[in-house]
Order: structure tokens, then C-alpha cells, then sequence
């Protein structure tokens, strides 16, 4: 069913490609790519062996990983491409 203009399944898309969005920026922010680095990238201290092995392609420090996760902030989970305030603009 249809509701206004929208045609027939163009609800559902939205949310189907809202949440691709997301999964897809989710997954590109976690994986680590390439070889793991001895040192940090930001504070050049080492990086223990085990974290190393624990995750391949790491490039941080824990220290400087965590400062990282706490500047992280968090999206709202609003629908931009459905909601009536971003058509209007």
C-alpha cells in the first residue's frame, strides 16, 4: 500500500537502504585493513604482540584507541530520506 505520492514498496526501500547505509558505515569503521604496525600511528609507543595477533591490521595503541571510541558519537536513528522536515528544505 501506497501512502501519498510514493509508489508501492517505497517505504520498505527506504528503510532497506537506511539500514545498508549504516551496516555498511559500521563495517568500514571496525575493520582494520593491511599489516599490523609495531607502533602506534598517533603516539608511535609499541603495540604489544598480542594485540597485534588479536587484530590483524591494527594501527593504534589501546590508549590511543580508546580516546578514539570516546570522541566517537553516536547517529540518531532517524530516517533522513523519509522525513517530512528534509523534503521540505
Amino acid at each position: 500500500m501506497a501512502g501519498g505520492w510514493a509508489r508501492d514498496g517505497a517505504v520498505n526501500e527506504q528503510i532497506e537502504a537506511s539500514v545498508s547505509d549504516e551496516l555498511a558505515r559500521m563495517k568500514a569503521r571496525r575493520v582494520p585493513v593491511g599489516e599490523s604496525l609495531t607502533h602506534c600511528a598517533e603516539c608511535d609507543e609499541p603495540i604489544p604482540e598480542a594485540r597485534r595477533a588479536a587484530l590483524p591490521g591494527v594501527k593504534l595503541c589501546i590508549d590511543c584507541m580508546q580516546e578514539k571510541d570516546s570522541r566517537y558519537k553516536v547517529r540518531g536513528g532517524i530516517n533522513r530520506r523519509g522525513s517530512k522536515d528534509s523534503q521540505l528544505r
